[in-house]
């Protein structure tokens, strides 16, 4: 255990003696209007403590009869705000703003995330001139791109301009491909994947391949554009966008992505590259973006070159 941190003043302390058993289930019984999830978090964010001392893991069961403090952090207003956060800004006009976006940047806030966003960067770099459609968490996202996936994505800066980029989505009439580095060698070299992906009945967090008439219709194109040491660097076209789509079809397909905790098959022979295996970035990058401009009609396209660690990590897997 480490000392605990110092709470925020406007937390609400809660402190109760636990019972028996697991201390995420013990807790649950305690406090019957927090869910198991909000329990965890809450441990994950060291936000419960006995005797002054943070307490992390759920599984534990040596604290029956203890009195333990839980701090519950006090609402944060669901409203972005504006941030001076640099941004790779490939193309702009009144309309609409194409960013190459970092690994590791969270698109919008969310709990967990309530600031240093995707969003509150877009609220400062057009003062304040985005879309309301996505209401006041999610002005101007009309899609998104996972937090440690980099590359292409565009955002909305006027209703119109909203409502016409929705519509290209909805008719999946937007170029979107992905590089992505996934281990072992795909067969055939390339295919077309099409399942129903949903979420996974096993972990709500997770997206999963689902039986027919279940999910959503996905379709990814993939082919190999290198050959690796036990690996592949492998262009995926989306003909649609569903939440994790390429690390799901990958991981169907049998070759998770290199890097990839929730999706990528645990490959035994990546353990070796250290800093993908600790970093949590699936090694994944939109890099085509292309679309008809929802105003002008002047077609757009623009192309984002590998990001710097996942060039290092080709040269580390060259055969």
């Amino acid at each position: 255990m480490t000392d605990a941190q110092t709470n925020n003043k406007n937390d609400d302390i809660i402190c109760i003696t636990l019972g028996k058993g697991r201390l995420d289930k013990a807790l649950s019984n305690a406090l019957p209007n927090l869910s198991r999830e909000r329990i965890k978090s809450l441990l994950k964010d060291h936000h419960i403590s006995i005797d002054g001392k943070i307490i992390t893991s759920a599984s534990s069961n040596k604290y029956e009869g203890l009195k333990v403090q839980i701090a519950i952090p006090a609402p944060v207003s669901a409203v972005a705000i504006a941030q001076n956060i640099p941004l790779n800004v490939v193309y702009e006009d009144e309309h609409l703003i194409i960013i190459d976006k970092a690994a590791g940047m969270v698109v919008h806030p969310a709990a967990g995330h309530h600031d240093g966003t995707l969003v509150n960067a877009l609220l400062h770099h057009c003062a304040g001139q985005l879309s309301g459609i996505g209401g006041v968490e999610r002005p101007g996202i009309v899609h998104r791109i996972d937090r440690y996936t980099s590359g292409l994505m565009v955002a909305a800066k006027t209703d119109i301009a909203h409502q016409g980029l929705s519509k290209l989505f909805a008719a999946h009439d937007i170029n979107r491909q992905y590089l992505a580095i996934v281990a072992g060698h795909p067969h055939p070299s390339s295919g077309k994947i099409a399942t129903q992906i949903g979420r996974s009945p096993h972990d709500r967090k997770k997206m999963a391949v689902a039986a027919q008439n279940h999910g959503k219709h996905a379709i990814t194109h993939y082919h190999v554009d290198q050959y690796l040491d036990k690996a592949a660097l492998v262009r995926c076209t989306l003909e649609t966008g569903r939440t994790h789509q390429v690390r799901v079809h990958m991981s169907h397909l049998g070759h998770g992505l290199i890097g990839d905790s929730t999706y990528g098959n645990r490959q035994k022979h990546h353990k070796i590259l250290p800093k993908w295996s600790k970093s949590g970035r699936q090694a994944l990058h939109a890099t085509i973006l292309g679309f008809k401009h929802p105003i002008t009609e002047k077609y757009l396209q623009y192309e984002s070159n590998l990001p710097e660690d996942m060039q290092e990590l080709l040269i580390i897997l060259q055969i």
